[in-house]
């Protein structure tokens, strides 16, 4: 659902401040349509540039069916299909939904909360979570239902604005700025990013939750961590000198994590 961060480009306004809000449901919802408009111009954000690949080189082959979780207008959906994964998509905005639907009729999409899915028990063998996790408001519920929906053997895959990033600011534009945390990396709290860029504004509404919040929920539904990577941005994507800070601190983290398979006990009672 979300590209948060800074991606390059031509000079880009960033403002963050820390507002109560409702839910991050109704806060995506407010600006979905500012966000279909600012993830369909190719190479804008950071999508494109470094972290699209990044991310597919994560996720397992072609299998029996992919669930992506919380799909936005529906990029990702189309980029597995692309490669010949089966894939559903969900999210909770409408209005994402409908421009997922309308950019590939093909892929079956849902307007769902990714903590309660329509789904059966062991419905998939893949899951994706792409840029979605940190703009849940449950996201344990989210990692929860995920398992459930998984197949024993299955993976989750999972793309999250790093909490380094979220949790604090580099003090300037130089490529050696000093990055500083100035409240609490070990506290979530959401805050919002206003960024304008190229003609475009969107709001990136997101919640800032420790990495160990994150290993926590996995580990509480049994799910088994086998791949984390945190992603300098590569050379050929450097556009501004200042876009150099961002090799020396990940904006992003990928996870991957596996459903044990079942057991021959399990097996044999099934």
């Amino acid at each position: 659902m979300t590209e948060s961060g800074e991606s390059g480009g031509t000079p880009t306004s960033i403002e963050r401040s820390y507002p109560p809000v409702p839910s991050l449901r109704e806060a995506w919802e407010e600006h979905a349509a500012e966000f279909v408009e600012w993830a369909r111009v190719p190479g804008h954000d950071s999508y494109w540039r470094f972290h699209r690949e990044q991310f597919l080189d994560l996720v397992p082959g072609p299998g029996r069916a992919t669930l992506d979780i919380g799909c936005g207008e529906g990029r990702m959906s189309r980029d597995l299909l692309a490669i010949g994964h089966a894939v559903t998509g969900i999210d909770a905005s409408p209005t994402m939904i409908a421009a997922a639907r309308d950019a590939d009729p093909s892929i079956r999409v849902e307007v769902a909360d990714a903590a309660a899915l329509p789904f059966d028990d062991a419905s998939f063998d893949c899951a994706v979570a792409f840029m979605s996790l940190h703009d849940v408001d449950d996201m344990r519920g989210a990692i929860r239902e995920a398992a459930r929906v998984l197949e024993p053997g299955g993976f989750l895959c999972i793309a999250i604005v790093h909490p380094i990033n979220s949790s604090g600011r580099f003090e300037n534009d130089e490529p050696g700025s000093k990055f500083t945390i100035a409240g609490s990396y070990l506290e979530e709290f959401v805050y919002e990013d206003a960024v304008a860029r190229d003609g475009l504004t969107m709001t990136f509404t997101s919640a800032h939750r420790p990495l160990s919040s994150y290993a926590d929920a996995l580990a509480g539904v049994g799910l088994l961590v086998d791949r984390i990577r945190e992603w300098p941005i590569p050379d050929e994507a450097i556009r501004e000198e200042r876009d150099r800070r961002w090799q020396r601190v990940p904006l992003f983290l990928h996870l991957r994590a596996r459903k044990p398979p079942a057991s021959a006990g399990d097996r044999a009672s099934a």
